[in-house]
């Protein structure tokens, strides 16, 4: 029999977890190419024989998305693997669409081929969209189980946009492992917050290799999930964290359906600063899908270090780059801190970008009152850190989760801003866990 062609559909992450996982040492698939989309800058690269294995002698090219077509007709495609998140059901019909099309098979692979079991106790964080609140609730579960005396390993969803054979397998301690791995902003926003926190972090590429580093360390391992990706490794206990001011969301993208109805608990968070009506429609469609989850109702506790740097003046607000981007909100925390302490003016960014902030807003045509914090590589840096040296403003307000004067320079007063998670009643985070362990 001869091996089926495949072509994998992604975005430098679930895509090389899928070849890892099912189809790397499998005779019975050949891999032709990855295609890339949604981040900058990924295509054109190759998925190198060092990570690609015995059957990819001269490793696996990555095209760009645009290529699909050409690549299924040209090379006679069996099947084609959609391997990327946050987007919705409609979008990855289009794309299914295409496929056949083209005349190939589409395939959307379950958890049973690309799971990995952990020989520790194992906790998954997921979300229906990006920007939901993940982090934060990740911090609060390793509180708890440092509290219980569990050594703790945090595995962070992949962002390897660099050298793939460099980033096989990355551990991060301290904020110089930042600067060793040459990490990006977006590599920083969600690695930082836990180094400071003191919880040993892991990443990279093949997540097989990682999760045997994690187990030499730790207790428990803890999967920090990212872009509303569904769990790389079986879990324990599976929480989900859900966002009202994207009510409806969590049954119309994907995998964020996914996750929401396999949680064991769903934490609807950002409560406080959602509307009834939103907080209502999420409510009701978690009955539907999930009825026997236990929820959490949760509030996104907003603080900043510098109040004065807000009051009265005119500010620019800068917050974390994928929830603004293919996460679809509009602002973030950085926007709702300016406003509750008492900013004179929030200005409107778009007259002063610079670079590649300017293709961002043409991509992202819903952004209007704040900057995401772009920073895939060096020439966004440098765009970021001109654009808000451009504004006509008097403070910026950093919403993302950094310190972003340690990556860029800022010309102008500025002030950090901190989100929390805080439950509302009586059933917690901290009780969920302590469960897992009596």
């Amino acid at each position: 029999m001869s091996k089926r062609k495949v072509v994998i559909i992604g975005a430098a992450g679930r895509d090389f977890h899928n070849f890892n996982t099912f189809f790397r040492d499998n005779p019975d698939y050949e891999v032709l190419a990855f295609t890339a989309t949604q981040i900058p800058n990924i295509e054109g690269r190759m998925y190198p024989p060092e990570l690609a294995g015995e059957l990819y002698p001269n490793g696996i090219p990555i095209k760009p998305e645009e290529e699909l077509e050409e690549l299924i007709s040209a090379n006679s495609v069996d099947v084609a693997v959609f391997a990327y998140s946050d987007l919705p059901h409609e979008e990855v019909m289009h794309l299914a669409s295409r496929v056949n099309a083209a005349g190939a098979d589409y395939w959307l692979m379950g958890l049973k081929s690309t799971q990995i079991k952990s020989s520790k106790p194992l906790i998954s964080i997921c979300a229906t969209r990006t920007g939901c609140g993940k982090s934060q609730t990740t911090r609060k579960v390793c509180n708890t189980l440092r509290s219980l005396g569990k050594k703790v390993a945090v595995i962070r969803h992949p962002m390897p946009y660099g050298d793939l054979v460099a980033q096989r397998v990355q551990k991060y301690e301290t904020l110089e492992d930042m600067d060793r791995h040459k990490c990006t902003i977006e590599e920083r926003e969600e690695y930082e917050p836990h180094i400071r926190e003191g919880n040993i972090l892991f990443a990279g590429v093949d997540y097989r290799d990682i999760l045997r580093a994690a187990e030499e360390v730790a207790d428990v391992v803890v999967w920090d999930g990212g872009n509303n990706d569904t769990p790389f490794y079986k879990a324990d206990l599976n929480i989900v964290v859900a966002d009202p001011h994207r009510a409806g969301h969590e049954l119309t993208y994907h995998p964020g359906e996914a996750n929401i109805r396999m949680a064991d608990v769903i934490i609807i968070n950002k409560m406080d600063s959602a509307k009834s009506d939103q907080i209502a429609i999420l409510e009701e469609n978690i009955k539907m899908a999930n009825p026997d989850a236990r929820v959490i109702p949760a509030d996104s506790e907003i603080k900043v270090d510098d109040p004065s740097v807000i009051r009265g003046k005119k500010v620019v607000v800068v917050e974390d780059g994928p929830t603004l981007t293919h996460g679809e909100m509009r602002y973030g925390a950085g926007y709702i801190a300016a406003q509750r302490n008492g900013a004179g003016e929030i200005v409107d960014p778009r007259p002063f970008l610079q670079g590649d902030l300017k293709t961002t807003f043409e991509k992202y045509s819903h952004l209007e009152n704040v900057v995401p914090a772009m920073g895939y590589g060096e020439g966004q840096i440098a765009d970021l850190e001109a654009t808000i040296k451009a504004v006509d403003a008097e403070g910026v307000v950093v919403g993302t989760p950094i310190d972003l004067s340690l990556v860029l320079n800022i010309d102008k007063p500025h002030t950090r801003v901190y989100y929390d998670l805080v439950e509302r009643g009586d059933l917690t985070v901290d009780t969920v866990v302590r469960e897992l362990f009596q």
